[in-house]
């Protein structure tokens, strides 16, 4: 896991230009369609192969919903392409800045309790970390395209 200071797209292409932002509700349901929204816009990108981003999706918005909630505030997702479209970082946002996840390694032995979520983004994913916000935290990850 590596934490960084950075801007929220880290070096990566400028809004409007391969980024997708969503704000959902910190609920099961928003979970599902943060992976749903996150599928169709990859899906728009012409990306082919789309089943481990996909799947990191889906765990940083289940963590989000799950250990990241605070009543009545929202969470976001947000995609960003990569300049040459070698890889996709995913960010996951949400409010709750004292539960900051650790490295699956950090937890193999208690995985009955926390589940497989953070060793299956870590088993995908080229790099991710955590960052600050003013509010809250980002867990992001970055899988390769190609």
């Amino acid at each position: 896991m590596k934490t960084e200071m950075t801007t929220p797209t880290g070096g990566f292409r400028g809004a409007g230009d391969g980024v997708f932002a969503q704000r959902l509700s910190s609920t099961r349901r928003g979970a599902r369609l943060a992976r749903l929204l996150a599928v169709q816009q990859m899906r728009d990108w012409g990306l082919a192969d789309t089943a481990a981003a996909e799947l990191v999706v889906a765990e940083l918005a289940a963590n989000a919903v799950t250990h990241g909630r605070v009543p009545g505030r929202d969470f976001e997702v947000r995609l960003v392409l990569g300049a040459p479209g070698d890889h996709l970082r995913i960010e996951v946002s949400d409010t709750r800045a004292e539960r900051l996840p650790e490295p699956a390694s950090r937890h193999l032995e208690r995985l009955h309790e926390h589940g497989y979520g953070l060793p299956l983004v870590e088993a995908l994913a080229a790099a991710w970390g955590v960052k600050e916000r003013s509010v809250g935290k980002t867990v992001w990850a970055t899988v390769p395209t190609r």
